[in-house]
């Protein structure tokens, strides 16, 4: 594969499809619009505090939780089930192990989600994929129908887990009230410390709070997005073992448009004005309001990639060719939105650490997500890889004689 071939050049050499790539640019646009509030932000609060100051910025970020949160991560994880079904395929064409290979691949992502937490986001997935990636493994060889029942089996096992933490959260503000109170008090309280160290600190001062907050993130993050990570890692599995995904016409895709994205939608919206609405972190409206989000999600997921598909059936077009070549380094643009974020919130960067409202971070966002795909659309007319995915290769391949 040469790399000033064209895109369907290379797609053809390599046997890629364009829906893949199409799906992972609009989740990777999608990914850096939640995790915005997470830069400029504690990640208690968000724009709790000092970032919902007009009707711009809730509507904005009304906006955000209705049709990206908890939608983005999925359609990642989707592909990245569907990237290893890709990799088995391979290495049994070309009678290769694929398990030392894989192994290799999920350390260089843990160790990519590492530097990312050390230098630029708290947010990091790459961490998450690699430590549920390795589970992952074991399903590899499985049928078709025992991964549905276990991809539906964690999809119940997320949505329960999300009304049960709404339901705590329910008991918490009704029967202990003040202790609710203390806590966002205390949240309050600490919001000028990270103020003052990721506006105005030091790279070392900002690096150890975040591995600090980091604990708690991913105490946050494993109950209500581990099993739909795995899910739709599963899901990606089954697409490519059952070959809808290289096929726009599916009945599947259909009734994901049809059906899946307007219950999805519903719910969705329902959730986000709960939280619109919510008086305050950790009320038992914003957590009821989640599990709604976290309802819909897999609905909503599914309408989006049939949407997708629809939009491969259509002429081809210069925006989609540009949109699935970016697609195809997703990983270097989701490193780059963190970097350039980073620089903008940060004390070693431009300090803007709690200054500018969500309106202004989502409309910052979106120029960012845009750019960033912009950047690796056009790298990847001169190069064969993306930057990292280029790193990520050679370690995998490491050792490798092919």
């Amino acid at each position: 594969m040469t790399p000033t071939a064209s895109y369907a050049e290379q797609s053809a050499a390599a046997g890629r499809h364009i829906m893949p790539d199409l799906v992972r640019a609009f989740a990777v646009l999608g990914i850096v619009l939640v995790n915005v509030a997470y830069f400029a932000y504690p990640g208690e609060v968000t724009y709790h505090y000092g970032g919902l100051r007009t009707s711009w910025d809730s509507g904005a970020y009304f906006l955000v939780n209705s049709f990206f949160l908890f939608k983005s991560y999925t359609l990642f994880s989707f592909m990245f089930g569907v990237g290893v079904a890709y990799q088995m395929t391979s290495a049994q064409k070309r009678g290769t192990g694929f398990g030392a290979r894989y192994s290799r691949r999920l350390v260089g992502l843990l160790l990519l989600g590492i530097a990312h937490v050390s230098f630029a986001f708290v947010g990091d997935i790459l961490i998450i994929y690699a430590a549920f990636g390795a589970l992952l493994y074991l399903f590899r060889n499985r049928p078709v129908k025992t991964l549905k029942r276990w991809a539906i089996g964690l999809i119940i096992v997320q949505i329960l887990m999300a009304f049960a933490a709404a339901a705590a959260f329910y008991a918490w503000n009704t029967f202990d009230p003040d202790d609710v109170a203390k806590n966002v008090a205390a949240m309050q309280d600490g919001f000028p410390l990270y103020r003052e160290v990721y506006g105005r600190g030091s790279f070392k001062d900002i690096m150890a709070l975040r591995w600090s907050d980091w604990g708690g993130f991913i105490l946050f993050s494993i109950p209500l997005q581990g099993p739909l990570i795995l899910a739709f890692f599963i899901w990606g599995l089954i697409a490519v073992k059952t070959g809808v995904l290289t096929d726009a016409k599916a009945k599947i895709w259909r009734k994901a448009r049809r059906f899946y994205l307007p219950v999805g939608v519903i719910l969705s919206l329902a959730g986000a004005y709960m939280i619109h609405l919510s008086p305050a972190p950790l009320s038992s409206q914003e957590m009821l309001g989640t599990a709604l989000i976290v309802l819909g999600s897999p609905f909503s997921t599914l309408g989006y990639l049939g949407l997708i598909a629809k939009w491969v059936e259509a002429p081809p077009s210069r925006l989609k060719t540009f949109m699935a070549r970016g697609g195809t380094a997703t990983l270097s643009a989701y490193l780059m939105q963190s970097i350039i974020l980073s620089l903008v919130f940060t004390g070693y960067g431009l300090g803007q650490y709690g200054q500018i409202t969500a309106f202004g971070c989502i409309m910052l966002a979106l120029a960012v997500g845009i750019a960033s795909l912009v950047f690796v659309s056009l790298w990847r007319k001169r190069f064969a890889y993306g930057p990292f995915e280029f790193l990520l290769r050679r370690f995998t391949y490491w050792g490798d004689n092919r």
